[in-house]
């Protein structure tokens, strides 16, 4: 039976964070997004980091976990069968059934490269639009799409290769 494995859930919740530390560092892309959002070194140090992080590690494990069911393919075979009587039950018709196709078919697809494939299409045709149609209307210009989508499609294909790969 495919199950969450919450360990590996937790794991790719912190790849956000760690990305972010990479990816918005001045280094990086720090300094062109602080102009592209108007940031400024003194909006910045007047927030509540620790409120911050901890709302953004909770954001970062809710995608991960509904991010595990786009990247998995498996999670779909218990969505259809999910009203089967007795389907979670092994030792019925429908149960055994059930172990017997995961038992041959199980890991397929179960790489970090498929999973990281389906979160790169999960960013391109998700996070990307929603952060478009956001920055559309907020009046920002290219550099701030490019830099946001950019960060959240590797975010989601390295989120998404580690849950296919591991859970």
């Amino acid at each position: 039976m495919q199950q969450m494995n919450l360990l590996i859930v937790l794991a790719a919740a912190v790849i956000p964070m760690i990305l972010g530390f990479i990816w918005y560092n001045p280094k990086v892309f720090g300094n062109a997004w602080m102009k592209a959002t108007d940031m400024t070194e003194e909006k910045a140090k007047g927030a509540n980091m620790a409120l911050v992080f901890s709302v953004t590690f909770l954001f970062s494990f809710l995608l991960a976990f509904i991010l595990q069911t786009i990247v998995i393919h498996q999670f779909s075979i218990l969505g259809v069968l999910a009203n089967e009587p007795g389907i979670m039950d092994p030792t019925t018709e429908n149960g055994k059934w059930l172990v017997d196709f995961m038992a041959k078919h199980g890991n397929n697809f179960r790489t970090f490269k498929h999973g990281a494939l389906h979160g790169t299409m999960a960013g391109l045709f998700i996070a990307l639009p929603i952060i478009g149609t956001n920055a559309l209307f907020e009046r920002r210009g290219f550099k701030y799409i490019a830099i946001n989508a950019g960060y959240w499609i590797l975010v989601l294909a390295l989120m998404g290769g580690t849950l296919c790969a591991f859970v």
